[in-house]
């Protein structure tokens, strides 16, 4: 459940969400509540949380989302796991851009992709925002490059490029005419400084990584890669690093500045007549092998060997990379040797199972002639089902726990089959990890080698078994067994003698079932009340003496014809509850009505 605490924060809406929070789900294990805007909660509201957050149940699971996680209660945040989301990378999110705009079928320009993204400022939602906005001002033709930079507020490429050939060329006239045109053309001069620290942190990149385009490091579009590279060849790698450096620490200045425009002249005044920058050394790297007849006339000595120490430098580390990037290579079929003469386990895996199928006929000859011992042993393991299952638990306590359910079925040779109903429960029984310890345990216990199988479903018969009939002989009554040893020497007699057409075994069955006969009567009598009673001890007399049962004389017992059953004890109670009672059923005002007016008189306004 997700709750907006932005317009749901107030006390109220916390306490409702606490008495809710307590109830078990229904058909899930937890019960999740994700809370946007976490922050916005109201001190009251963090106060009535705070106890179901400190004891929670175990079904519940709080979630609290919020951007400002130091306005969050501090005893609630100490009884939270903390997670902080990242930003996406660049190449992340234009692939995220890319896949939106194909799925909408609109047009984008690829120029437009890295000044959105730096706009986004790595949030996908804050970009997807201004990619929206941007898409509803744009035209049947889509969004284009010419229509994002003044939506955007960018400062336009040709300023840019134009502020870099003044820094190369050390021009000042060029530099202020430039800044002048930043201003007559409306953009913030902090802006302006912040694209230009981004234009320089690309030609470093471009000047020291040759592949710098191809491995995605620079935000600018790759139709202007020719453009980046010949800027890039003007400088050299200390130079745009000083001059970023430069702008990085004046640039906070403009901020809140009075006269901004002051202050930007003065940190391009100051980038001109740096040191560095007013004999600038076009040095080639690695990458750019065009100029090598310009080191020695135009750039001094020791710039020319701090930058010829450099390019060794990274020569010698990549040549150190490639040597120890061989012997990684070529020892890499070292290891792979020694496991070569893998071919001696080989044959003890292939003589494993050439002396299991060996055993097993051995195993299988000795139980197939003896189903009487098999016999014995299932009937040893049902008598002993509950004490075996809990010597399993001294070794698995999980596997004991699913056999509480299970139900022994059969013996299928030396295999023990167990019913389960559920079909997750029979696999993890017989899983490898469960199944060894159950077998261990069953053989331990029965003297014997078994193994365990467990199938699904509980019915004997299903499983190929015979259902056992010894338990239902227990089940019917308990003086059955007493019935056939008295009758016989004793029923002829009588029986010859009063009534020789009825066989005399079901009446002196019935005859000697005198206690159930009373039982039946003591029912009747309750049931009907005392009338009802009295007709029931003229039909059905009760034995005098419980000891002396043979007394009572058999032709004035009449309880198998008028047996007293469910149908009409039913009918007696119809018959109670349609008789007009002496309750009293008026409700309480009608009581108390009747009371004031017979004892003070009172009547009803």
């Amino acid at each position: 459940m997700e709750l907006d605490a932005a317009s749901n924060g107030s006390v109220d809406d916390m306490r409702e969400l606490r008495e809710r929070a307590l109830f078990a789900p229904a058909e899930f294990r937890y019960r999740v509540f994700i809370i946007d805007e976490a922050h916005m909660i109201s001190t009251q509201g963090n106060n009535a949380l705070l106890k179901v957050v400190e004891e929670p149940p175990e079904h519940l699971i709080f979630v609290f989302a919020t951007t400002e996680p130091e306005k969050m209660l501090g005893t609630i945040r100490s009884r939270t796991h903390n997670y902080p989301f990242r930003l996406l990378t660049p190449q992340a999110m234009r692939q995220l851009l890319e896949n939106v705009v194909r799925e909408e079928g609109v047009a984008v320009e690829d120029a437009v992709y890295p000044l959105v993204i730096q706009a986004g400022g790595g949030s996908p939602r804050d970009t997807l925002s201004i990619l929206d906005q941007l898409l509803a001002g744009s035209g049947p033709e889509g969004l284009t490059y010419e229509l994002a930079i003044p939506l955007l507020g960018v400062t336009e490429l040709s300023l840019i490029d134009a502020t870099v050939d003044a820094l190369a060329s050390r021009d000042a006239a060029a530099m202020f005419a430039t800044i002048d045109d930043v201003i007559e053309a409306g953009h913030e001069p902090r802006r302006f400084a912040s694209d230009l620290l981004d234009r320089l942190r690309d030609l470093m990149i471009i000047r020291t990584v040759p592949d710098a385009f191809g491995q995605g490091l620079v935000n600018a579009p790759t139709e202007r890669e020719e453009v980046l590279r010949g800027q890039a060849q003007r400088f050299s790698g200390n130079e745009l690093a000083t001059l970023a450096s430069e702008v990085n620490e004046r640039m906070v200045s403009l901020r809140g500045a009075t006269s901004p425009r002051l202050l930007l002249e003065v940190m391009m005044a100051h980038l001109i007549t740096t040191p560095t920058v007013s004999a600038p050394a076009q040095l080639p790297g690695p990458d750019l092998p065009s100029q090598p007849a310009q080191l020695a006339p135009g750039s001094p000595a020791p710039v020319t060997k701090g930058g010829a120490s450099g390019a060794s430098a990274a020569a010698a580390a990549a040549a150190a990379a490639g040597e120890r990037r061989a012997p990684k290579t070529s020892s890499t079929p070292g290891p792979q040797r020694p496991p070569q003469p893998k071919p001696e386990p080989q044959p003890r895996s292939e003589e494993k199972p050439a002396e299991k199928p060996a055993r097993r006929p051995d195993s299988q000859t000795s139980d197939q002639p003896s189903e009487q011992q098999a016999e014995g042993i299932f009937e040893k393991v049902r008598a002993d089902w509950t004490r075996m299952r809990q010597a399993v638990g001294g070794r698995n306590k999980v596997a004991e726990i699913m056999l509480t359910e299970a139900t022994p079925l059969g013996m299928d040779g030396n295999t023990l089959v167990v019913g389960h109903n559920t079909g997750a429960l029979a696999e993890r029984i017989n899983a490898a990890s469960n199944n060894s310890d159950i077998a261990a345990v069953f053989s331990e216990q029965l003297g014997s080698t078994v193994e365990v199988r467990c199938v699904v479903g509980t019915d004997p018969g299903k499983a190929g078994f015979s259902a056992p009939t010894a338990p239902a002989q227990r089940v019917w009554n308990p003086n059955a067994g007493k019935g056939p040893r008295e009758p016989e020497p004793e029923e002829p007699a009588p029986a010859a003698a009063t009534t020789p057409s009825t066989p005399p075994a079901p009446v002196q069955e019935q005859h000697n079932d005198w206690r159930a006969a009373a039982e039946a009567a003591k029912r009747a009598h309750r049931a009907n009340g005392a009338v009802a009673g009295n007709a029931q001890r003229s039909e059905v007399p009760l034995p005098p003496e419980p000891e002396e049962p043979e007394d009572a004389p058999p032709e004035d017992e009449h309880t198998p014809e008028q047996p007293y059953s469910r149908e009409d004890e039913e009918r007696d109670m119809a018959d109670q509850a349609r008789e007009e009672g002496t309750r009293d059923r008026r409700d309480a005002t009608a009581v108390a009505m009747d009371l004031l007016a017979a004892e003070l008189g009172a009547r009803p306004l």
